[in-house]
């Protein structure tokens, strides 16, 4: 399996961008509920919006960078590196 690093990048600035306007969405959302039952106070907003999109970025981004660990060839690497031929 040949290993394109270009095209890993370009994948994982894709996602991210994909992850940064699902969580700007989530914000949204959220921020939505919260207006439905009760006022929205700048410090409940602010809370929200680092709360949400934070978490949002955090959880997603740890997976985007796995994956691009593992399409980018990192993964292969370290294995390569870690195993080695018994002498017996």
């Amino acid at each position: 399996m040949a290993i394109n690093h270009a095209k890993a990048w370009a994948e994982f600035r894709r996602m991210i961008a994909w992850i940064a306007l699902a969580g700007v969405l989530m914000v949204a959302g959220a921020l939505w509920y919260l207006s439905l039952y009760d006022a929205l106070y700048p410090s409940a907003v602010l809370a929200t919006i680092g709360g949400v999109f934070l978490s949002t970025l955090l959880g997603c981004g740890l997976f985007a960078a796995a994956f691009f660990s593992d399409k980018s060839g990192h993964d292969q690497s370290v294995t390569d590196a870690t195993r080695h031929e018994d002498d017996d």
